[in-house]
């Protein structure tokens, strides 16, 4: 058994591939025994082809390829199944996770730790923006997840044999793998990082897809949304209740006229969209529930090389 499994899910980085290779090779070759489990995940350039150049010359290159684009988080699930070392590492191929970091994880896993997480500490490298969503993100996921993520804290880790398998064992389809590595528990640490530029190409992820992920991320870990909205619904029915009593007194009592079209309309919009909101977030858990009771599996291997 290898020491290390190196969980690197691709998509259309043919540029990157070799590049993270020699980094690789660099960093940990004579130090440690790894093998490479590429997670080729329907990559539509020359992605697969490179793979599988690398495959063929090393034969600790082990490549994976699903037969369509099911996601990163299906990619790396697949990595993890497939990993015959003795821990799992799980990073991007486009190096904005040092690889340098390695043997510290490695360091970590050897003091007892099973679940070491690199911990961004600085992330200048990315636009304000980002920086402003990411840190929101956190926020709210932390306030109502049951079991919350560290900050700034992404996929880059190192598992344990057992907390790898621990993680592939759970059977949902709709992944969010931060929150999967939080519930496992396992004794945990965090090693601090600056995170790089890309190298080479471009990020695949834009920011609709950031927030259906976060979205999905959220209605994964809590269903505490639903219970928002039940209590805000009781304390709007109270309200509407105070505001009819209100209403019926000022009648009675100093013969006012009902309120006229404006505040009628104002009430009727103002309830109707909450209705709405409550309505999408009722279907976004029912969209959910929809992708699991059909049982598909999270991913289809195509075909695999090197195992």
């Amino acid at each position: 058994m290898v020491q290390i499994s190196l969980i690197i899910p691709v998509y259309n980085e043919e540029e990157m591939v070799p590049v993270f290779f020699n980094r690789v090779e660099k960093v940990l070759g004579g130090h440690f025994s790894y093998e490479y489990v590429f997670v080729n995940d329907g990559s539509r350039d020359a992605t697969l082809k490179v793979l599988k150049a690398l495959a063929e010359k090393y034969k600790h290159v082990k490549v994976i390829s699903l037969s369509r684009n099911f996601g990163k988080e299906a990619a790396v699930t697949a990595g993890l199944s497939e990993a015959g070392g003795e821990t799992s590492v799980v990073l991007d191929v486009d190096l904005q996770d040092p690889v340098e970091l390695i043997p510290a994880f490695w360091e970590k896993y050897q003091q007892g730790y099973e679940n070491v997480y690199g911990l961004r500490s600085d992330r200048s490298e990315d636009t304000f923006f980002k920086r402003f969503t990411a840190q929101f993100f956190y926020k709210v996921y932390n306030k109502l997840a049951d079991f919350p993520i560290p900050y700034n804290a992404g996929d880059f880790r190192l598992l344990s044999r057992r907390a790898s398998q621990a993680v592939v064992s759970l059977p949902e389809r709709d992944r969010f793998m931060k929150g999967l590595f939080s519930w496992v528990g396992y004794k945990s640490v965090a090693v601090p990082y600056s995170r790089a530029s890309r190298v080479a190409g471009k990020s695949k992820w834009n920011y609709w897809q950031l927030w259906n992920f976060a979205l999905g991320g959220i209605t994964s870990a809590t269903s505490l949304p639903l219970k928002l909205w039940t209590y805000a619904g009781v304390f709007m029915a109270f309200l509407a209740f105070m505001f009819a009593l209100w209403i019926a007194y000022q009648k009675l009592v100093w013969g006012n006229p009902v309120s006229g079209y404006a505040s009628i309309m104002v009430t009727i919009l103002f309830f109707s969209g909450l209705q709405l909101i409550t309505l999408g977030i009722i279907g976004e858990y029912l969209s959910r529930i929809f992708v699991e009771v059909k049982q598909r599996p999270p991913y289809l291997i195509d075909e695999k090389i090197n195992f």
